[in-house]
């Protein structure tokens, strides 16, 4: 079969399909499924499908050219008539067909009631597709708007996340440091007020500035308060609260630490030269174990603050070795700088360094020997007159300790006893240069119960023994010629002492307690007089 031949078989048939669908439906839908239908029905339903045949052709744009002939016998006053339909060569369908009366479609009401349905499903339609539209623009825009606030609130969130893991940790490591972070600085504070607690008896003793002391000393107290009541609340605040508590307080002691340095270096600077009364005896500190039990060690009280030479004597006679260390560190660990050969062996003890020089009493003499350790010579020498020596009037320990020689805030000083004065002690003060006896006063105080003496501003402190219970018994002083019975005890920590001396830079005691080289540290009271009493 030649393909003319199928494309119209195909077109017929689909024809007859669309023929008998229309046959079905139109009826219905311009009222004529009635039982009756009359011819004029009949020819519209075949004008209907001969319509939608060429609409059919039309839309498929077929060429085929076919002739539909209806059997169906209609006058012209009855209705449309169908002779032929065809499609010209652009693909338009062309019909021939004999139209009934001119009014005959307008007077029937089954065609207006049609051309009325069509006409509202097309305005249903438009307003639907308007109504659809604009709800499909509508939702589009929703859909848009909420794609962006979802796009910020994502990166809200992980912003937000990421802030938050920061603070998990940084509390954390809060709990974590709390504690050792506030024991820390409780140290330091702590380890800075045991820095000024010491300075309270200074400020106490020197009163140069009555009520800047009182000042000082109640901002110390309020600021140990603050401490300890820090201690007590140190679970009751916040870490932030408690640091800056801690800030507050190192900023007061900063202040505090700064008046009292001022305060300090304007007292320090007149207690180089200022002179008190003896009131306590602390200690001792054991600097270093050596020699056998009598000996001497000391220092140069006018030596500058960087010399700090230590020279040691060992034994209280047949001996002539004096060794010299750099320091009391090199003193400590035995490292000698220099070794003396005096051209005497002293006796007893009680030897001084004085301004560079040596002092000591000639063994089995009264003779006192100034022995320059610049030049290796003996620059002075003088017979003490009617000073007993040789264990004739020595301390209650013996060991040739007639003549005790000793160096104060005033000067040379050379303690003893004579005949003249009954065995009692006598204080002369010497010059320096020649050993000449400048000035003397003869005390009451026996010298063979004296346990030692040393002087401390013109005024010279006896002990009672040598032994443990010794006490600063006895005090004399040569600016006002008086004396008085005093009960300063110290302790004797090794039992046996055989040397005492006051050092007036170091305002301390150096003592040879058997076999122990040792300190004490001694409180002088100081009467200041202000601009308010003179």
């Amino acid at each position: 079969m030649s393909p003319p031949l199928l494309k119209l078989g195909a077109v017929l048939s689909t024809m007859a399909m669309i023929s008998n669908w229309m046959s079905q439906t139109l009826p219905s839908l311009v009222g004529l499924n009635t039982t009756r239908i009359t011819t004029s029905d009949t020819l519209l339903l075949i004008f209907l499908s001969s319509l939608n045949a060429c609409f059919f052709l039309g839309i498929i744009k077929l060429h085929t050219v076919f002739i539909l002939l209806l059997q169906t016998q209609i006058s012209p006053k009855e209705g449309w008539q169908v002779y032929s339909s065809a499609q010209d060569p652009d693909g338009r369908c062309i019909c021939t067909v004999v139209a009934p009366e001119q009014n005959l479609c307008s007077r029937d009401a089954k065609s207006r009631q049609l051309r009325q349905l069509l006409e509202k499903a097309k305005q249903q339609k438009v307003h639907l597709e308007s109504v659809l539209l604009e709800q499909v623009q509508n939702m589009s825009q929703s859909i848009e708007v909420l794609n962006l606030r979802t796009q910020r609130d994502f990166q809200y969130v992980l912003k937000m996340e990421t802030q938050m893991k920061g603070l998990k940790a940084k509390f954390r490591q809060i709990e974590d440091d709390r504690k050792t972070l506030m024991t820390k600085h409780f140290q330091e504070l702590k380890e800075k007020m045991d820095e000024l607690l010491p300075l309270i008896p200074v400020l106490e003793q020197y009163k140069t500035d009555a009520k800047l002391i009182t000042q000082f000393k109640e901002e110390i107290r309020n600021l140990s308060t603050v401490l300890t009541g820090i201690q007590e609340e140190i679970g009751a605040y916040d870490y932030e609260e408690l640091h800056q508590r801690v800030v507050n307080l190192e900023t007061r002691l900063r202040d505090c630490m700064k008046k009292l340095r001022e305060l300090c270096i304007n007292a320090f600077a007149f207690l180089i030269s200022a002179c008190g009364k003896l009131m306590k005896i602390t200690g001792p500190i054991t600097v270093k174990i050596s020699g056998t039990r009598f000996g001497a060690w000391m220092t140069d009280p006018l030596a500058s603050e960087k010399n700090n030479r230590v020279w040691y004597m060992d034994s209280y006679t047949n001996n002539k070795i004096v060794r010299e260390y750099k320091s009391i560190a090199d003193f400590v660990s035995g490292a000698e700088s220099r070794t003396y050969n005096l051209p005497f062996k002293w006796a007893g003890t009680n030897h001084v360094v004085y301004n560079g020089s040596l002092y000591f009493n000639k063994y089995q003499s009264n003779i006192i020997i100034k022995y320059s350790f610049d030049t290796g010579r003996v620059l002075a020498q003088r017979s003490l007159e009617y000073a007993g020596f040789h264990n004739v009037y020595p301390y209650t320990w013996g060991g040739f300790s007639d003549i005790d020689l000793m160096a104060d805030e005033i000067g040379l000083w050379a303690v003893y006893a004579t005949n003249q004065n009954a065995g009692n002690i006598v204080i002369s003060q010497l010059n320096q240069d020649t050993l000449e006896v400048l000035k003397s006063w003869s005390t009451g105080y026996p010298k063979r119960s004296a346990g030692e003496s040393f002087m401390i501003c013109g005024t010279l402190y006896v002990t009672n023994s040598h032994l443990t219970g010794a006490k600063v018994y006895y005090s004399y002083s040569t600016k006002t010629s008086t004396y008085e019975y005093t009960d300063i005890p110290f302790h004797n920590q090794y039992f046996h002492i055989s040397m005492l001396d006051y050092n007036a830079r170091d305002r301390a005691l150096y003592a040879w307690n058997n076999g122990h080289q040792v300190l004490f540290n001694v409180t002088l009271f100081h009467i200041i007089k202000t601009e308010d009493d003179s």
